[in-house]
């Protein structure tokens, strides 16, 4: 297996500018991903993703910098670094997600790249890969369903 890119593509019943909401703002990020953040969907943008368990205790958090957001059409971001180190090609990862109108609704085309540049050996990196597979797989529906419910009623 190749574990280097992580490729998805989902149709979204409501608008680019919807979907580049859900995806890029606090509070509906931390609906469909669970995990709390202050970030500000601009480039440059820096902050930390925190999931807690069922009692509100914390069990991850992960730095995330914006690193483009060209509303409705583009936004990416890098995470998974080392805590107080910036984010660089080679000790993070690169998640980019492209929205596109189609008819009334939207294809969001997600992408995760950087795992082997990460330098991890391969029980790790296959590891990692699999573990970002199932939770992409688990929480793009999630937009889907966030997005959705944001769409005023005809």
């Amino acid at each position: 297996m190749e574990h280097g890119t992580i490729e998805r593509e989902l149709h979204i019943d409501a608008s680019p500018e919807v979907v580049f909401d859900v995806i890029s703002s606090p509070e509906h990020i931390r609906d469909w991903w669970n995990a709390e953040t202050e970030l500000e969907p601009t480039a440059g943008s820096t902050g930390e993703l925190t999931w807690r368990d069922e009692a509100g205790e914390r069990t991850n958090v992960v730095p995330i910098t914006v690193i483009d957001a060209e509303p409705p059409h583009r936004f990416s971001f890098r995470w998974t670094q080392d805590p107080g180190q910036p984010p660089t090609a080679s000790n993070s990862l690169l998640v980019t997600f492209e929205l596109a109108p189609v008819g009334a609704g939207t294809v969001l085309r997600l992408t995760e790249t950087g795992f082997r540049e990460r330098g991890w050996e391969i029980a790790k990196l296959e590891e990692v890969y699999q573990e970002h597979v199932r939770g992409w797989d688990f929480y793009l529906p999630r937009i889907a369903e966030r997005a959705a419910r944001e769409v005023p009623a005809p």
